[in-house]
């Protein structure tokens, strides 16, 4: 994957974890959208301004590259990971988003420490995509 593709594929993606969110979580829309908030505060992993509702929710689902807080794929993916249903990426686009906000999500010392750190499920699946995140997390790090 080219290095340079690598954050236009993960914006893309990042529509597509909050479509897997809402497809796999078992409440309404409106619900849904609080669970993300709510954990999004008590995880860390963000701070809203703003509890959105189910259509807010509905709508980040769908744009390709809008104005999508990163607080609410970050934690799609925290939830996402916790599932039973052991859910992985459905696109190249979601497998770059998936491994940026697994970067973002936690703080790793290296490429293999952020490997060793996913869940079994998701090695293979997003190998290539975290790779390329850690290059790009590396490049925009001050020496």
């Amino acid at each position: 994957m080219p290095q340079e593709d690598f954050y236009t594929q993960m914006r893309a993606g990042l529509s597509a974890l909050l479509r897997q969110w809402q497809a796999l979580g078992q409440a309404d829309a409106d619900q849904l959208a609080l669970i993300l908030a709510e954990t999004a505060r008590v995880a860390k992993l963000g701070e809203p301004d703003a509890t959105p509702d189910g259509a807010t929710l509905a709508h980040w689902s769908q744009i390709q590259t809008g104005d999508i807080p990163l607080w609410a794929p970050r934690t799609a993916v925290f939830l996402l990971n916790q599932m039973p249903a052991k859910p992985t990426p459905q696109s190249d686009a979601e497998a770059c988003a998936w491994a940026y906000c697994w970067l973002r999500n936690r703080s790793f010392d290296s490429l293999q420490a952020a490997r060793d750190g996913l869940p079994e499920h998701l090695k293979a699946p997003l190998q290539d995509a975290l790779e390329a995140a850690w290059r790009d997390q590396q490049g925009l790090r001050l020496v």
